[in-house]
């Protein structure tokens, strides 16, 4: 699927980071140059008994500090709390004060992996030992994978179109191409992107289920993409929130010239089913993306990988990417290896990344990967921070049972 683009592209304006390099966009973008990993021992609860035991974990995050009003903390989980926290700052950065704009011009649209999954065992454990009396009432919305976006909306007073996309890992992107949609039909600010949270026994449980995730307790080994002894990724929490603006919106409100970019295309797809001959979506996907973006593929400056980290669908990335831009002919990068793989936040906070490497013109490096795999013809940016003149980017993502999508940035 392609997406028309508006006469004028709209622009984001604001960028709230929360994850596991940092809180804020100035501690994750100085851990993410100077190739600072995150990764590392699970410890918001026991894993002893469980064969994946390393992930990327926010630091230090206070709820009691970074939510308000402070009844939110018990009313919502903490995949909501970390997007409150990243909203604010987002909304910050953009200088935009919600209260002086009309409150149906302003839209929220994020995505969600499997919504506030440590609330919800938590409620199901009190359940199950007890009775239903043990149960909260917030139970019934607090697990509900559209709880963050009615609470952003909620708290600052959004009540134009407001909704969810449940993609797993391309759910990211796919929300970023439904705010610009509505910037289209008459929103003129819409907070968008996504976190999540699912480091819990019932979280990680459903995780393993899919069989890609890594077992090796080396937390500098565990996540390696596109390389020869990669296998499998390593789960993270918490993602970053954008306030994406019309063109027109944010000269009228004089922020024109201080966006971080622009975006100019994107499209959506869905793997067929395994065994059946037919090809994956990656490679049309990003065809499709760059003709809605009006570009070819000459005009990128630089792809950001979704990065698997497992060895067949990592090769099917590869192949996909040297099919559309030529053998080694555009440089790709996955800093997602600082943080692990975040579901629902790791695209926003790729597009965060990849916003604030074209601003300041230089890729960040795939940290980890040392030894490509034989025959991937990308050319992988590891070992440092590669400066070069960036003009556009590509940011891919894949989601658990084939989603897929590309979302195309220009500065």
């Amino acid at each position: 699927m392609t997406v028309t683009r508006p006469a004028r592209a709209p622009v984001i304006t604001g960028i709230g980071v929360v994850a596991p390099t940092g809180l804020g966009v100035k501690d994750h973008w100085t851990a993410t140059l100077a190739g600072t990993s995150a990764i590392g021992r699970t410890t918001r609860f026991d894993v002893s008994g469980y064969p994946v035991r390393l992930a990327g974990q926010v630091p230090a995050f206070d709820a009691r500090s970074a939510v308000r009003p402070g009844r939110l903390i018990s009313q919502t989980d903490h995949w909501t709390h970390l997007a409150l926290a990243a909203a604010e700052e987002a909304l910050g950065d953009a200088g935009v004060d919600p209260a002086m704009l009309p409150e149906y011009e302003m839209a929220v649209v994020t995505s969600s992996s499997s919504g506030g999954t440590e609330f919800g065992q938590r409620e199901m454990t009190a359940l199950y030992r007890h009775d239903p009396s043990w149960v909260g009432a917030y139970q019934s919305i607090a697990w509900f994978y559209a709880a963050t976006t009615g609470q952003l909306s909620i708290r600052h007073g959004m009540r134009g179109p407001c909704g969810v996309l449940a993609c797993e890992q391309a759910g990211g992107l796919d929300a970023i191409a439904q705010a610009r949609r509505l910037t289209g039909r008459g929103a003129r600010l819409v907070l968008t992107g996504g976190t999540d949270a699912s480091l819990c026994p019932y979280g990680l449980t459903a995780q393993l289920s899919t069989g890609k995730l890594s077992t090796v307790t080396d937390p500098e080994r565990a996540y390696l993409p596109f390389d020869a002894e990669a296998c499998g990724y390593v789960p993270g929490e918490g993602g970053a929130v954008l306030v994406l603006e019309s063109a027109e919106a944010a000269e009228a409100r004089g922020a024109a010239g201080t966006e971080y970019g622009r975006v100019l295309g994107h499209a959506a797809g869905f793997d067929p089913p395994a065994g059946s001959g037919r090809p994956r979506a990656l490679r049309r996907v990003v065809e499709q993306a760059l003709r809605a973006a009006r570009l070819t593929p000459r005009d990128i400056d630089v792809v950001f990988a979704d990065a698997a980290g497992v060895p067949v669908d990592d090769r099917a990335e590869a192949g996909a990417v040297a099919d559309v831009f030529g053998p080694s002919a555009v440089p790709v990068t996955a800093p997602k290896t600082l943080t692990g793989r975040l579901y629902g936040g790791g695209a926003p906070l790729d597009v965060a990344t990849a916003l604030l490497a074209l601003r300041d013109g230089v890729v960040p490096p795939t940290v980890g990967t040392r030894r490509p795999a034989p025959g991937l013809e990308i050319d992988l940016v590891t070992g440092a921070p590669r400066e070069a003149p960036l003009r556009r980017a590509l940011v891919l993502a894949r989601g658990h049972g084939g989603f897929t999508s590309a979302l195309v940035l220009g500065r």
